[in-house]
């Protein structure tokens, strides 16, 4: 368990730091990538997640909580295994040490994140922009549709991810990654796409107790919606895969 937990850290949270470090280097006044826009962002996240699925590829780099509880309802084991490593069952413990360590994870990220843009956090801007650094918000707030917004997101995610396991892609993590890439491109304006409950709920908890100047509420009303929305789509996920397969 102990393996399982440091592996999702370790690997949530470089997902997390080049995550969060993208928007940063984006919204945040006077960065060499200041103003660069969605593009940038998406592509930064996509590679943000290649990068974490290679560092925790020894528990099968869940890195988020809808994969983990979607594995579960899909009945598949959390990592299947191979000639090194042996399976890891899809149980309630494994599960809670996989999501304990997305959490943690998710939450040291965003702080190192914090720290490479530290300056840039001083400097004069929208309360609202510095949130956007370490978790979403909706475009048009409805929380009803924002909700709709983050299932439909997180079920293509991992009910992709699920058929990639059959399918002789070769590719790796770097089928993921583009797949994040494209989930942003096609999904993202909306919601921000957070389709992974620790992603958004670990820098959240890193804005409240953070110092930064001027920073502002951290949108603790809004902050239900990228929990139980990817939570949603991902188990209706990894049912409707366990039926198709």
């Amino acid at each position: 368990m102990m393996d399982i937990f440091f592996s999702e850290v370790m690997g949530t949270a470089m997902l997390t730091l080049l995550g969060c470090g993208v928007v940063a280097n984006v919204v945040l006044p006077r960065t060499k990538g200041f103003n660069s826009g969605w593009i940038v962002i998406t592509f930064g996240w996509g590679l943000a997640v290649f990068a974490g699925v290679y560092v925790a590829f020894r528990t099968g780099a869940h890195l988020n909580p809808a994969v983990t509880l979607g594995l579960w309802a899909n009945g598949s084991d959390f990592f299947a295994g191979n000639d090194d490593y042996a399976a890891i069952p899809a149980n309630f413990s494994n599960a809670v040490v996989y999501i304990a360590g997305e959490l943690v994870g998710a939450f040291l990220g965003a702080i190192l994140a914090w720290a490479a843009h530290r300056q840039h956090f001083q400097e004069d801007a929208d309360p609202g922009t510095k949130l956007a650094v370490f978790s979403t918000g909706p475009a048009i707030r409805s929380y009803g549709w924002n909700f709709i917004t983050e299932v439909i997101g997180t079920f293509v995610l991992v009910f992709v991810i699920l058929m990639f396991g059959p399918t002789p892609t070769e590719i790796g993590p770097l089928a993921v990654a583009l797949l994040v890439v494209g989930i942003g491109l096609s999904l993202g304006g909306p919601t921000g796409y957070a389709i992974n409950p620790a992603r958004d709920l670990g820098p959240r908890i890193a804005h409240a107790v953070l110092p930064i100047r001027g920073k502002g509420s951290s949108d603790w009303g809004y902050s239900w919606v990228p929990i139980l929305g990817p939570i949603v789509g991902g188990v209706l996920a990894g049912l409707m895969a366990a039926a198709v397969l």
